[in-house]
């Protein structure tokens, strides 16, 4: 949009988005969490295998660590006795024991793989589904979102936020989950061995709590300062990318990379504190836990040696050589699993930070709609009365349903378009356009002009209700715009920007993007009204050639006209044109003129031009300045009165 008065808009603050090198605090909000667990719902059953494959492996490691006192009291210790005695030993036993060990920790290691599977797809399922939720909810956001939001912020929610939500649904709440599960079994199985070396492990873990919680916390605020410096640096790498050919117009090239690297050093610093925090937790957890190992065997030897009672769940007795190895065992399986909750609660914290942002993108109020008259294909009945059908037939009417008795009129669209005393402000405080008075009547084809931001595409964006007036009233074949619904209003309005987007596709399919159903035929007669036919059929494969990059192989001209040719192949009963025509060279623009006149043939045209030699034959002349019309009336008109249109005009004259 060449001319809306943007400076006169405030941006609003990005979801989400913290002051540069601030730190954001780690914190879990419940609600974010149960709504992030909604989306696992319908993955229900796939969720309880998920929990029985866990309670397997989780099941299977600690009994294979309670075990070892089995193993050790009643196999090995009795072998070794024996071959004192110089009894044959018997290793039957022991080779069963063994196999039944075997068992154990293959039904744990099939199980680990089999819901790690399970949870990779679902996860995915699950990200699906939040950006379908994303992308649909996108959609219905209005027109000033985008235009106070980098399109690189935005892309960051399907990219760091959906890759940081993933890698915990798929990795951290399993790991937390069958940690969580391994340490109540665990601590139930050192309980049944030793209360005493409980109570041992008990209060040296009250320490590692401390030191995980303290270094956890601090690793957290950097992780998820990290997906906000994430996400500005990737706006700000789009933004440079657009603009790139102005960058090195304006040799911005060192400021530019000056901006990179200060965005790009935050991102940095928070990467780098946050992985250092995380990375020196579980040497610190391996440490203790070392630590601890040794302080249990030498309490357990010394317990053993001098024959105290050991007191179990379930009995009092000595403390065997079996019993000392198994809760040595068990100690290094207690400890691990709260290494790593700490260290998976980095992943959740990035996860919570890129789970808010999508869920502020989420709840953002969607373009509202209160509209009820739609646009229909009409055709005259055998009475003169309009029918509604389903076949193009060139004749468009506006149905309005009448909620009273349930009947249905009908109102012939003839593009009648009137704007009275119309003011607008892109903030309420401040009003940009001021009583604003239009009176197009079917078939004209009317001009705006005036000096940059004077307010001319301004008035097009509220024809179509990207944003809603202040005050006055527009009214579209005498119905009030507010009560015709968005989408049937902006499907009687064919606009034509200065501003070409081409979509990754053949020509053919851009050519049909106003228009679906569109034959090629349409499609190739539509070029040809456009002048577009001739370049068109010299491209590799003609209608067929596939464009990427916008378009990027073609130059700005021939951009311009496929969007004109597209115009033409959605036929629209009314048309804008904002600038349409300043991209192509002036022998073109003479051809072109000449096919989009018959193309403005019969409907109301709103031309927005600087180029004040296309707008001489309108039918209505309007200049703005500063938000208000000064100046009406036909060319000749505004020429014999010699004002503002007299002197850019005359002033253009002398420069061309």
């Amino acid at each position: 949009m060449s001319d809306n008065i943007k400076e006169n808009k405030q941006p609003s603050k990005m979801p989400g988005k913290p002051p540069r090198g601030a730190r954001v605090p780690m914190k879990f909000d419940k609600k974010t969490i149960k709504r992030m667990l909604s989306y696992m719902k319908p993955f229900t059953p796939q969720l309880i295998l998920v929990l029985i494959c866990i309670l397997v492996t989780s099941g299977a490691s600690v009994a294979s660590s309670v075990f070892l006192k089995t193993l050790i009291d009643d196999f090995i210790m009795p072998l070794v006795e024996n071959s004192k005695n110089g009894i044959s030993p018997d290793y039957s036993g022991l080779f069963g024991a063994l196999a039944g060990m075997a068992v154990l920790f293959l039904a744990g290691a099939v199980s680990s793989l089999f819901y790690s599977r399970i949870m990779a797809t679902v996860s995915q399922g699950v990200l699906k589904r939040i950006r379908d939720e994303m992308f649909s909810h996108m959609q219905s956001l209005p027109i000033n979102y985008f235009d106070t939001h980098t399109h690189g912020d935005i892309m960051s929610f399907y990219t760091n936020d959906a890759d940081a939500m993933q890698q915990m649904l798929s990795q951290s709440i399993p790991q937390v989950l069958s940690s969580g599960i391994t340490i109540v079994a665990v601590f139930c199985s050192m309980m049944s061995l030793s209360v005493w070396l409980t109570l041992t492990v008990v209060v040296f873990l009250i320490g590692i709590l401390a030191i995980t919680a303290k270094i956890a916390g601090k690793s957290g605020k950097y992780f998820m300062a990290q997906q906000h410096s994430t996400a500005d640096l990737n706006g700000y790498i789009e933004e440079m990318i657009n603009g790139q050919r102005v960058v090195k117009i304006f040799c911005h090239e060192e400021k530019a990379k000056d901006a990179f690297d200060g965005k790009n050093s935050d991102l940095c610093e928070n990467i780098c504190k946050a992985n250092a925090y995380a990375n020196i937790l579980m040497p610190i957890n391996n440490c203790l836990g070392y630590f601890l190992y040794v302080v249990l065997a030498i309490i357990g030897g010394t317990l053993a040696i001098n024959g105290v009672p050991n007191v179990a769940c379930f009995a009092v007795n000595v403390l065997t050589l079996g019993s000392i190895a198994s809760f040595l065992q068990l100690s290094r399986s207690f400890i691990g699993p709260i290494g790593q909750v700490s260290q998976q609660l980095n992943a959740v914290a990035m996860a919570m930070a890129g789970a808010e942002r999508i869920f502020t993108l989420l709840d953002e109020q969607p373009e509202t709609d209160d509209g009820y008259v739609t646009l229909v294909n009409a055709k005259r009945g055998e009475d003169g009365e309009l029918v509604e059908t389903e076949e193009r037939t060139g004749v468009w009417a506006w149905k309005h349903p009448h909620t009273a008795d349930g009947s249905v009129t009908y109102t012939e669209l003839k593009g009648n378009v009137v704007l009275d005393d119309v003011d607008f402000g892109y903030v309420p405080e401040k009003i940009v356009l001021h009583n604003i008075d239009i009176y197009a009547e079917p078939g004209q084809k009317v001009a705006f002009v005036g000096a940059t931001g004077a307010g001319k595409t301004t008035i097009t964006n509220l024809i179509n209700r990207f944003y809603d007036i202040a005050d006055g009233k527009i009214r579209y074949d005498g119905i009030n715009i507010n009560k015709i619904k968005k989408d049937d209003l902006r499907r009687s309005l064919g606009v034509v920007l200065q501003d070409v987007n081409l979509f990754t596709g053949t020509v053919m399919d851009n050519l049909r993007y106003g228009k679906p159903n569109a034959t090629d035929e349409e499609c190739i007669a539509a070029a040809k009204l456009a002048n577009a036919d001739g370049f068109i059929r010299m491209l590799p494969d003609g209608y067929n050639t596939v464009l990427t990059g916008g378009g990027s192989g073609l130059s700005q001209g021939q951009r311009q006209l496929i969007s004109i040719a597209r115009a033409a192949v959605a036929d629209p009963p009314v048309m804008i044109l904002d600038e349409a025509t300043s991209s192509i060279d002036t022998r073109t623009e003479a051809i072109v003129q000449a096919g989009m006149d018959a193309l403005m043939k019969g409907r109301t045209v709103f031309v927005i031009a600087h180029r004040l030699s296309t707008v001489k034959n309108s039918d209505v002349i309007m200049v703005l300045e500063q938000g208000r019309i000064i100046e009406r009336g036909s060319h000749e008109k505004l020429i014999s009165e010699k004002g503002q249109y007299y002197r850019l005009y005359t002033g253009a004259f002398e420069l061309e």
